[in-house]
């Protein structure tokens, strides 16, 4: 156990916000906002989005707070890695915002619908894509669902689940892997 008085207290907020105590988590915020929202400034350099990312912090933090072990690291230490991943998975999605909003959008125009070669073959990749999908562990398929076809990052759809966001990552990758297992078959 740490034996620094200030991460102690952290220890005992924790452990009280375990059991529901949301004076704990009040105290745990105003002990540890200017930590989280400095890091989130740091590297995303947007008040606005830092404070963005803080909210998502301690919302994963009081959802997750069962999961924390003080054996594992300090609670600071898990705070700023959550932060600097968030502040990160931020900062890549406002980079593909403003990529996807810089390139114009190319229109193809055509005065006819596709023939009914193209729409057969799409129907077949869609019934293929579909049964392999069901190969997949409910876990599996429901986080490959969320990230390719609702548009989800992996940090979002941990929040959404309240998972953390190493297992939704594993998930995702073993999921992939049996999907192209699946289809190369």
């Amino acid at each position: 156990m740490p034996d620094n008085a200030h991460e102690q207290r952290l220890i005992t907020l924790m452990k009280r916000l375990v059991t529901g105590d949301r004076k704990a988590f009040t105290a745990l915020y105003d002990t540890t906002s200017s930590l989280v929202y400095g890091i989130a400034l740091g590297i995303l350099r947007d008040p606005t989005a830092a404070e963005e990312v803080a909210i998502e912090v301690y919302m994963q933090v009081y959802q997750q707070a069962t999961h924390y072990d003080y054996r594992r690291g300090t609670p600071s230490a898990w705070l700023q890695i959550l932060t600097r991943s968030r502040a990160i998975d931020r900062r890549r999605q406002d980079a593909l915002r403003r990529q996807r909003e810089a390139s114009p959008d190319v229109v193809v125009l055509s005065s006819f619908s596709p023939g009914p070669e193209a729409y057969n073959t799409a129907l077949e990749q869609h019934r293929v894509l579909q049964k392999a999908l069901t190969t997949l562990s409910s876990h599996q398929r429901q986080v490959i669902e969320m990230a390719y076809f609702e548009g989800l990052s992996h940090s979002e759809i941990a929040a959404r689940l309240g998972q953390p966001l190493g297992t939704v990552k594993t998930r995702v990758r073993t999921g992939l892997r049996c999907l192209r297992e699946a289809l190369t078959t």
